[in-house]
């Protein structure tokens, strides 16, 4: 209660000027005839956004849109040009003595077929600090 000038007088809430039935932007007045984008039949949607006919036919259209996106991904990934050799193989060539990785590297095969090369005694490593050192020469050995 308010008062004014020593009149007492009651609050009136005010009454809501919109009623939600006749509201010009609440779309559930609509019905607009479409045609659903994934199996082509025709609906009647209550909104102007609708795209498929039900719940159904937008989940496989949802799948099949990202399906379509995995193989446009894997098609450009395919696309791509090779990648160039990088400059450290220029590097290898200059020096004397290789790690184990850089001898894989060299000849084109993985690490662990030169550790098996050296268990072997195919080839002789030597261990410098924590790593193993394998002469040049003895790499252009096993070519000869």
């Amino acid at each position: 209660m308010a008062t004014i000038k020593g009149e007492m007088m009651h609050h009136i809430a005010p009454r809501c000027t919109i009623s939600l039935h006749n509201a010009p932007f609440m779309s559930s007045n609509l019905h607009i005839p479409k045609k659903c984008q994934y199996c082509g039949n025709a609906f009647v949607a209550r909104t102007t956004v609708t795209k498929y006919c039900g719940c159904k036919c937008a989940k496989y259209a949802y799948k099949a849109r990202k399906r379509a996106e995995k193989v446009q991904a894997t098609l450009k990934e395919e696309m791509q040009p090779e990648v160039a050799i990088p400059s450290s193989t220029t590097a290898i060539n200059q020096k004397d003595f290789l790690s184990i990785t850089e001898a894989s590297q060299l000849i084109g095969v993985s690490r662990w077929t030169i550790q098996r090369m050296i268990k072997r005694g195919q080839l002789k490593a030597v261990p410098f600090g924590r790593k193993h050192i394998v002469a040049r020469y003895q790499i252009e050995s096993l070519f000869n």
